[in-house]
């Protein structure tokens, strides 16, 4: 498996590229100038990361929370409930952010931390083609990860083939030595629930162009609300290799449809450790059905990652020169 290498700016070709274009596309997905910056958390980037929490694994996850906006924030028994899944995961991404309020984010972190914990987010722009657009988020705990903001970008699409075009992140675990910590890319994703299958198809197309943008990372984890099940997963599920977390498993409250999962290739992702589910919180929490649609109709889904790059330390032992 190919090592990739972290906030290492000496990296001058991958720098270059990831800061001056974007992917686009349906047939021949292509790269074009970029011009639309994400939004980041301002009041985080100069601080110093709190201390490293040892663990051997960690706990990516996805959670569609439905209409996530005013009204749901202003429920404090609900948000209690959302605080306490999101700080059952060490990465969380986040879909269906409704809200025209840019503190909603900020303020939910807020609240996470309120019971001694350190999250922290960043976030993307508001999508859609009507006028109820949404936006992606990531929250994940700074004691074990940490985000190249510099390497975060939204998947352009001038052809409007994806309704709502994901949000890119890079990510590296925090502990493990920087040349043994697992690295990877995750790709945030809510398809439009009346052309999932076509969306699905281009995902394949997003994929390889995330794997293949230059910076070496063959970690590419594509994760949300993709509105099929794991047996129509297009071409996204006949790409060689690929594999997803979820199947045969309801990812609703109603527990009738799966929607949710979590996608990556088997070989480069081999720090994968078969562990994965749907976390269901009606029966964490003891919650009645009709309590958790408060919450959100979407059950967050999950995948358990090695710390280290190849799954255990020491496997890749050295770099690319280039990349030291």
């Amino acid at each position: 498996m190919r090592k990739t290498v972290f906030f290492l700016i000496g990296a001058a070709v991958a720098w270059f590229f990831l800061d001056k274009f974007e992917i686009i596309g349906l047939d021949g997905v292509q790269m074009v100038p970029r011009d639309n910056p994400v939004a980041g958390d301002p009041r985080q980037a100069d601080m110093a990361p709190p201390p490293v929490r040892s663990t051997g694994t960690i706990r990516v996850a996805s959670f569609n929370i439905q209409v996530f906006g005013t009204t749901k924030s202003g429920k404090p028994h609900v948000m209690d409930v959302l605080a306490r899944i999101v700080r059952k995961f060490d990465v969380v991404a986040i879909q269906e952010i409704r809200s025209r309020d840019e503190d909603i984010i900020p303020n939910f972190v807020e609240l996470i931390n309120s019971t001694g914990a350190h999250y922290d987010f960043v976030v993307g722009p508001r999508l859609g083609r009507t006028v109820s657009k949404e936006q992606y988020a990531f929250i994940y705990d700074m004691t074990v990860v940490e985000v190249d903001r510099t390497q975060l970008y939204t998947v352009a699409d001038p052809p409007d083939v994806l309704h709502r075009e994901p949000l890119v992140g890079w990510f590296r675990v925090r502990g493990p030595p920087a040349e043994e910590a697992f690295t990877f890319s995750l790709v945030n994703i809510h398809t439009d629930p009346d052309e999932a299958k076509q969306e699905v198809n281009v995902l394949a197309q997003v994929y390889q162009k995330v794997r293949d943008d230059g910076r070496q990372e063959d970690d590419v984890i594509i994760l949300g609300d993709l509105n099929v099940d794991d047996k129509n997963l297009g071409q996204l599920g006949q790409i060689s290799g690929i594999t997803w977390v979820i199947s045969g498993t309801p990812t609703n409250v109603t527990m009738t449809k799966q929607y949710d999962n979590i996608v990556f290739h088997s070989s480069a992702t081999n720090e994968f450790t078969g562990r994965g589910a749907v976390f269901d919180f009606l029966r964490e929490y003891n919650m009645t059905t009709d309590e958790a649609k408060e919450v959100s109709d979407h059950l967050p889904v999950w995948a358990e990652f090695s710390v280290y790059e190849g799954g255990q330390p020491g496997r890749i032992a050295t770099r690319p020169s280039e990349y030291r």
